[in-house]
């Protein structure tokens, strides 16, 4: 039987052609080099298949070119030992001069030479789940602005629903709006249609609605509104396609849900951007990056440059970003008191991003150990550093003039063979010592020797002695 030899492939994707190169056998480099062009049409895009196979090609290099690549890649897999679709920006940073005539030599020489890196192309039926997901996206942006342009028709035309009721486009706002749409004039009759808590405010919305709506403006409100409703009733049944594709990963789905900030539709996005197998990514800090949620790295002449998150997928970074914000709001979590944390000191969009930072690797570990999220707590970080946390508060109440004795109500984690006191804390103010004068506790560092060498002591030594019983400290 012969072996089977190595041949490589490249292909320039463009929108009505593509240009393909084939370099001789692995070994045999007297070959001739095979190059030609062939149409974006179905039936080329087949011939363009055969032709390879005629040629005995193994490995297949192209550029992710828009979305024209998609149509090629589709007819081609399966059929070939190996396909990697190729980020332009990779090949641009490659030494060489790469120009459009020979863009499918260019490739392949990368390939054969093996310099080139894959990009992450999950099977089929991940694909297709996450056009589905990415569409219901672009729906609900298209929704949104369809919400915007109606609040603007109404605000041209003095009608201010949304200044009194909380939601435009909740039961009572519809009905309204509708009502306008039919050329009801009354705004008594229209007020009437408030219900629940919004009934309490029915002479408020009287002089709401009590707008200078022309007919121009109401012909205007009603195409928006129908706009409105269909594109709910499209959004409706995107959700229901997505959830009858995601019962093959319900499983996944569930541990997904067990982590603080995520809900089913973020889950969704997930699983159909990422796919239930992540072995195509190394560990968490290499799929943060894929996702554009960790710091970029640029340092020149050893001098660290400006650290901006690059682009990447902008559907996973938005939707880990939400969760985080989600997570953040969360009661006595881990997720929360990270957030927390980082916001004290870097402020509330650097915390956000650093906790979906947190929250992909996470998920990844989830993912990969198809084990649920274990909840650590929010006094975790109290709990691992108990000792400095309790010096601390008492040095505040040491400043405001207490004197503190602590003794500890239940044993420290680990020592639950000691037997449990009673809390006894004694905060006894000092009357003698004003407020004023009061100094803070000596911090730790070479004892001061002023005593010893009998002059005046200007280090402030403590005025309050602290007892710390029960916890192995001292002031």
């Amino acid at each position: 039987m012969e072996p089977k030899l190595r041949r490589c492939c490249g292909i320039d994707v463009h929108k009505e052609s593509v240009t393909v190169c084939v370099l001789p056998a692995y070994g045999q480099r007297g070959g001739e080099v095979k190059s030609r062009n062939f149409r974006t049409f179905t039936a080329d895009l087949k011939q363009l298949r055969g032709w390879l196979k005629n040629l005995k090609v193994t490995e297949i290099a192209m550029e992710s070119t828009g979305q024209y690549w998609r149509a090629v890649w589709n007819v081609l897999e399966g059929h070939f030992e190996k396909m990697i679709l190729v980020n332009p920006q990779h090949i641009k940073g490659l030494r060489g001069h790469k120009t459009d005539p020979k863009d499918a030599r260019w490739i392949v020489d990368l390939l054969e030479t093996g310099k080139l890196r894959g990009s992450f192309v999950p099977e089929r039926e991940v694909r297709e789940l996450r056009d589905l997901t990415r569409q219901r996206v672009h729906l609900l942006e298209d929704l949104n602005r369809v919400k915007n342009r109606i609040e603007q028709l109404c605000q041209a035309g003095n009608i201010k629903i949304s200044s009194v009721a909380t939601d435009l486009f909740g039961v009572s706002g519809r009905r309204m709006l509708k009502a306008i749409v039919e050329g009801k004039r009354d705004a008594g009759w229209m007020a009437d249609y408030a219900r629940g808590t919004l009934r309490g405010k029915k002479q408020e919305l009287e002089r709401a609605l009590e707008g200078t709506f022309t007919e121009h403006q109401r012909w205007l409100l009603s195409r928006e509104v129908r706009q409105l409703e269909w594109l709910e009733i499209q959004i409706a049944d995107m959700e229901a396609e997505i959830e009858r594709r995601l019962v093959p990963f319900e499983e996944t789905t569930q541990r997904l849900l067990t982590i603080p900030g995520i809900d089913r539709k973020t889950a969704w996005m997930i699983i159909a951007e990422l796919g239930g197998d992540l072995s195509a990514f190394p560990d968490a800090r290499h799929l943060a990056s894929w996702a554009g949620l960790c710091p970029g790295n640029r340092e020149s002449g050893g001098r660290r440059m400006s650290g901006r998150t690059r682009k990447a997928n902008c559907y996973v970074r938005r939707g880990m970003c939400q969760a985080a914000w989600a997570a953040s709001h969360t009661r006595d979590t881990y997720l929360s008191s990270f957030y927390r944390r980082l916001r004290f000191r870097k402020g509330a969009p650097k915390a956000v991003m650093a906790l979906a930072h947190h929250l992909i690797s996470v998920v990844y570990n989830v993912l990969v150990r198809r084990e649920e999220y274990v909840e650590l707590g929010g006094d975790f970080y109290e709990q691992r550093n108990r000792t400095r946390v309790v010096s601390k508060l008492v040095a505040r109440l040491a400043k405001l003039g207490y004197q503190v004795e602590l003794t500890p109500s239940r044993p420290p984690v680990g020592m639950e063979e000691a037997p449990s006191m009673a809390p006894i804390e004694h905060l006894n103010p000092l009357p003698s010592i004003p407020h004023s004068i009061a100094q803070p506790v000596k911090r730790r560092g070479r004892p001061c020797k002023c005593a010893e060498r009998g002059i005046p002591c200007k280090h402030g030594r403590a005025l309050n002695a602290i007892s710390l019983q029960g916890q192995g400290l001292s002031a």
